[in-house]
Order: C-alpha cells, then structure tokens, then sequence
C-alpha cells in the first residue's frame, strides 16, 4: 500500500506494521464516524444468557462467558475492558443463582470468572500502552523521514516532479536513499541518492548530504563546486564517524546531481557518483543521458580530480527518471533483474501519456514491486521531473538573491 501526493515528490509505503495495524483496527471499529468496539462483547455477553436461560445443565456458561473480557481486551480500552468484566461477572451470578437449572457451578467457578477479568484487563492495559508507543514511535520516524526527505511543493523549483519511497526495513520510514529539489539564484539543482548499508547510520549520512546540498546548490554557482562540497561533506561525516568508534567509516553514497540552468530552458547539466545515469523519457523514446565517470561520493581519493559534467538536450515532453538500485537490481523468481528501460519504452510506446512524472514514477513502482513479488531487497527511491512550460516557478518557489 503506497500514498501518493502528487507535487510533493512521495508515494511513501508505510512501513511500521504497528501503526498500520492500530489505525486500520480503530477504522475497523467505526460506522458513521461512532466508535462501536463495545458491541461484538456486549452481543456475545446477551447471547451467552439467553443461551444458559434455554438450555439445562449440558450448557457450562463459565466455558463462554470468560471470552466476553478477553474479546473486550482486545478491542476496547481499559475502561471498557474492565466494565465488561464486571458485566460478565455480574452476569454469571446472577444466571448460576436465579434460573432454575439443574447444574449449580461452586465457589471455583466464581473466581476462575473473576481471575479472568482482571487477566482480561490487564492484558488490554498492555495493549493500550503498546499501541499508544507504536503510535509515538511512528510519529518520530515520520518526523524524521519529512526531515530527512523533506516535503517538496508543486512546481519547486519550476518542475513537475512525483516521486516514490519505499523502504525494505519493515521497522522503519525511512533508510539510506535520499532526493531533493534545490532553487537557487543560479537555477535549479536536483539531488538523487544512495548510501551504502542501512539503519540509522545511512539515514544520518543521507541527511548530512542533504543539508549540504541544500546550502551549496544554492549558494554555489558552478555544479563541480557543489560536488566537491558534497564530497567534502561525505568524507568529513565519515572521519566524524570514526571517531566516535562506530564500525561504519567506510561508508559511501553513490548518487546522481542535475542542474537546470536558467540560461538554457532546454539544457540539463548531469554529474555521475558511482550511480546509474538518468533516463530521459518521452514520447519519442527512452534514451540514456550519461555523463563522465565519478567515483562514489567519499571515494575520491581513490582518483583524485574533480567529477565531470555534461550538458544534455532535454524537450519540454521528456521527463527525466531517476532510481537507486532497489528498481535496477530488482530480481524476480529466476533471479534476472527488472528491465527498467525496456518496460518504459514499451509503456511510453502503449501510452505516451505515461510520460508523465506522476505516471512514470508510479508505473516504475508497480512495476518493481510486481517483478519482486513484493520482496524488495533494498531501499527503492523512483523520482520522476520534467521542466515545467516557460521553466515559471510558482511564488516562492525560485529563491533569487
């Protein structure tokens, strides 16, 4: 299950079960915006004593009514836990004393109900108080995933961009890819990434990348300057990381950056980290922009020199489509990987308007996760952006100085 937001760059798959779980429970138990979790317990309560009422001795109402709390348990708060225990407690009591039946149940009986009650109740505290830290934990990975990949409004920059996440860590929102979109006095820069391994040290060093691509993209007017700040930022994070003893100081990001010049509205700049080159896709095709090779950012010093860049032609119906390795080394069954380039050509060719950037990045994604069967073995980031007419950005959405 994805979320899709057009102009805001993300169609995020939620990750964390718990949150998932919990807030598909408490639409489950709704009807007309009423909450009704009281019901299916209070039901199966008035059935247990109509059916002890009808039946003789054969019937031993404790085997049923002590699944009155353990149901309320699991869908009702404590309160209501704890009311429906004393209901079916009440309940049985009354029913073993006053209704003429052959069998009488004993003092045991009495307090097995009880015990179960209190068990029942217990049992939904435990629940509630999971539940509500699921919940807060999902609020803090959220946090952290719209600080990390921030929120990007529609046309920033002067592009039409959408945008795909999906994250391989089931306890998680957000890993090692990362994206953004970066207007400035010297045109628009765009940021595609990858950080090697996972957990919190990727997404720390995706987020020192970020901050730094965010003021050098802006502030820097030539784009070998802003990788070689990228780079900088890399190595400096990594030697930060060494010294505090973590084992991650050979961590690396390959990544791809684009500049979209002002003075050229059909011109698009690309520098290469170690990443797969963009795709340029239109109605005319799908066609490969590269660029010259570069090392990964971090390994500079294998080969040292600055990155090269190369200046494409883009036309205003092409749309420039970005992935990590989670689309390029998607396996199937046999193994073989997802043929990103040949399954858009053949869409583009059915559809053109597949084209689109909204489009593109979610027939990459379905297609991705149907090659996978849903099994994805990486952090997956499609991102799709395409120039919009005349390159116009919205108020606010072209800084000038």
């Amino acid at each position: 299950m994805s979320r899709h937001r057009e102009g805001h760059g993300t169609l995020v798959r939620p990750a964390r079960a718990g949150r998932r779980d919990v807030v598909r429970r408490q639409e489950l138990l709704r009807v007309r915006g009423r909450r009704v979790a009281w019901a299916p317990p209070l039901l199966l309560l008035l059935a247990i004593a109509v059916a002890d009422y009808h039946t003789i001795g054969e019937f031993r109402m404790i085997s049923w009514i002590v699944l009155v709390p353990a149901i309320a348990a699991s869908i009702c708060g404590v309160w209501g836990t704890a009311l429906f225990a004393v209901l079916s407690l009440v309940t049985y009591v009354v029913a073993d004393s006053s209704w003429p039946h052959e069998y009488r149940s004993g003092r045991a009986d009495f307090v097995l109900v009880a015990l179960g009650g209190i068990l029942a109740t217990l049992a939904c505290a435990i629940r509630v108080r999971d539940e509500n830290r699921a919940l807060h934990m999902s609020d803090v990975t959220e946090t952290v995933r719209r600080t990390v990949l921030r929120p990007l409004p529609p046309g920033w920059g002067g592009l039409d961009h959408a945008g795909v996440y999906l994250t391989a860590d089931t306890h998680a929102r957000v890993g090692g890819d990362f994206y953004d979109i970066q207007p400035g006095p010297h045109g628009t820069r765009v940021l595609v990434g990858d950080v090697q391994g996972k957990g919190l040290g990727a997404v720390e060093a995706a987020a020192a990348l970020l901050g730094t691509f965010r003021e050098a993209a802006y502030h820097e007017s030539e784009l070998v300057t802003v990788a070689e700040r990228l780079e900088t930022r890399m190595v400096r994070h990594r030697e930060h990381t060494v010294a505090l003893g973590r084992s991650d100081g050979d961590r690396f990001a390959t990544a791809v950056l684009l500049a979209f010049p002002d003075d050229d509205r059909e011109a698009v700049d690309v520098l290469l980290f170690g990443h797969e080159p963009p795709l340029a896709v239109g109605p005319g095709g799908v066609r490969t922009l590269s660029a010259g090779p570069g090392l990964p950012l971090g390994c500079q010093d294998l080969a040292p020199g600055p990155p090269r860049a190369r200046r494409w032609r883009v036309r205003a119906d092409e749309t420039l489509l970005l992935v990590t390795d989670g689309v390029t080394e998607a396996r199937d069954g046999t193994g073989a990987f997802y043929p990103l380039a040949h399954e858009v050509a053949r869409a583009v060719a059915e559809d053109p308007g597949t084209a689109e950037p909204a489009r593109l990045a979610a027939f990459v994604r379905d297609g991705t996760l149907a090659h996978c069967g849903g099994r994805l073995g990486d952090d997956t980031t499609v991102f799709a952006v395409r120039g919009r007419p005349g390159r116009e950005a919205p108020e606010g959405g072209r800084l000038r100085s």
